[in-house]
């Protein structure tokens, strides 16, 4: 991959877009985390508004710390960038003691991971709409079109998609030509939506480079009883969550009245 290429790209691609739609610039929600963190970079480097802000929901302390670690590079490096912090642990308590909670732990463990999610796009799009920003999301390729790894109409509720072209080794790539803090590179990906430190890994079954191989051996129509072993397992996992997750990777289904009966 060309590196410095893609970034000026996208970056321009960025700035593109935005001018056309005539906003001021991008809001982005900053976890701690490489996707967020190669994304708001990418945002900064238009030149436009950025707005970088972190929204708490009981977060494990570590993904405090490298998002503030983040973002403190970032308006130090770029004027053009500004943060702020939304403390939604409240706001999350306040939806619990409203709702019932009928099934078994996990369900509902996961439906209050996806709420914690939805609050978040829900607080991004407050400061989009006070600011006249965009909604950049940070799902990356395999995220968003692999695995469908991401929550519905939360960190999937978006404007636009700077890095969904992108497999998460390449996110990293660009990680490194940005100079993105090594604390973030270092750290095992993760999407915080349970207050502790279960990694995307521990969820998945499965790590990144291997959902990056599943899914080019999908592309080339391969099938699982090609493999064996812990390649074979892999495969197996990629396909169980991307036909999941279908869903969320095609457009919304419209049921179309025959005009006949209209």
């Amino acid at each position: 991959m060309q590196t410095d290429k893609v970034v000026n790209y996208i970056v321009d691609w960025l700035r593109d877009y935005a001018t056309k739609a005539g906003v001021n610039g991008f809001v982005i929600g900053i976890s701690g985390g490489i996707d967020s963190a190669v994304t708001s970079t990418l945002c900064a480097k238009t030149g436009l508004d950025v707005l970088c802000i972190e929204m708490p929901i009981h977060q494990a302390e570590s993904h405090v710390t490298r998002a503030q670690e983040h973002i403190k590079q970032l308006t130090e490096q770029f004027d053009n960038v500004s943060d702020t912090r939304t403390n939604l642990t409240p706001v999350f308590e306040a939806f619990k003691s409203e709702v019932f909670f009928d099934g078994d732990q996990a369900t509902v463990d996961m439906a209050l991971a996806n709420t914690r999610a939805r609050l978040r796009m829900t607080t991004l799009y407050y400061y989009a709409g006070l600011y006249k920003l965009l909604v950049a999301g940070t799902g990356n390729k395999v995220e968003d079109f692999g695995v469908g790894f991401y929550t519905k109409y939360g960190d999937g509720g978006v404007d636009l998609s700077p890095i969904a072209d992108l497999l998460k080794s390449q996110v990293y790539e660009l990680g490194s030509f940005l100079n993105i803090p090594e604390s973030i590179m270092k750290a095992q990906p993760s999407d915080g939506l349970f207050g502790d430190s279960r990694s995307d890994e521990d969820q998945i079954g499965a790590s990144y480079p291997e959902l990056e191989w599943a899914m080019k051996m999908d592309e080339a129509g391969k099938k699982s009883e090609d493999f064996t072993g812990r390649e074979q397992t892999a495969f197996k996992i990629y396909k169980k969550f991307n036909n999941a997750n279908k869903h969320k990777m095609i457009p919304i289904p419209i049921c179309e009245i025959p005009n006949n009966i209209l």
